[in-house]
């Protein structure tokens, strides 16, 4: 992403400023990323320290109200503090990974497992193996959905703040349904760790479904549609 001026890029900082008055926030830093995947993201510990970032992609194929839309969307995360939330969520997250390496490490090493024999012979030195097997695959499991299912929540957040600021639901959910169709056809090369960010999955295959940080489009679309009032 490279950093725009106003004179580089009049129409995103036109937009992303409106978003920011109607969400009652400071005017993010804009970005500007040369590619022709459509999508954008937001980040920043605070709205103090932001920045929005918008691909070409996305200004090549959404209209006007779409545009304000998403970034109406991006704004919202930076008004809910979504990026130090999913910073916590992570190092949480980090922590719970940290404890099963821990686990693994006895096993192979038969710190705990020597234990259980000493105490209760061959019967408790299994049961503790198996104990240690079970924490050794579960935690990191469990550490991945949590963390997913708290960046689902923000999203769908972001989707209803977005819209109530904006008061225009079915634009951003015309928007989602065209970034959904043309993200499939030109993924984006990034790593599966930032992927969260974006507003719609940047990537395609295996790591778009399993464990998606990312509600189901469908039902993003299906919300915004049931919005009334706006």
């Amino acid at each position: 992403a490279k950093e725009v001026s106003q004179e580089e890029a009049p129409d995103l900082h036109f937009i992303v400023e409106e978003q920011a008055m109607l969400g009652n926030l400071p005017k993010p830093r804009v970005y500007l990323i040369e590619n022709d995947s459509p999508n954008a993201f937001a980040t920043g510990r605070n709205p103090q320290h932001a920045a929005v970032a918008a691909t070409t992609g996305i200004m090549r194929i959404l209209n006007r109200d779409e545009l304000s839309a998403v970034l109406a969307h991006e704004m919202a995360h930076v008004g809910n503090r979504d990026t130090l939330i999913m910073t916590v969520a992570a190092a949480i997250a980090g922590g719970i990974t940290f404890l099963a390496m821990m686990a693994r490490w006895s096993m192979i090493f038969g710190g705990l497992g020597g234990g259980y024999g000493r105490r209760g012979g061959g019967q408790g030195a299994m049961l503790g193996m198996v104990g240690l097997l079970v924490v050794a695959i579960l935690l990191p499991l469990a550490a991945i959905l949590v963390r997913a299912a708290i960046s689902r929540a923000r999203e769908y957040q972001a989707d209803s703040t977005g819209a109530k600021n904006c008061k225009n639901p079915w634009a951003l959910a015309n928007a989602l349904e065209k970034l959904d169709q043309e993200v499939h056809r030109k993924p984006m090369k990034v790593t599966e760790a930032v992927s969260h960010l974006f507003i719609v999955n940047p990537l395609s295959g295996f790591s778009a479904t399993m464990f998606s940080t990312h509600p189901p489009m469908q039902k993003r679309i299906s919300r915004l549609r049931e919005m009334r009032g706006y």
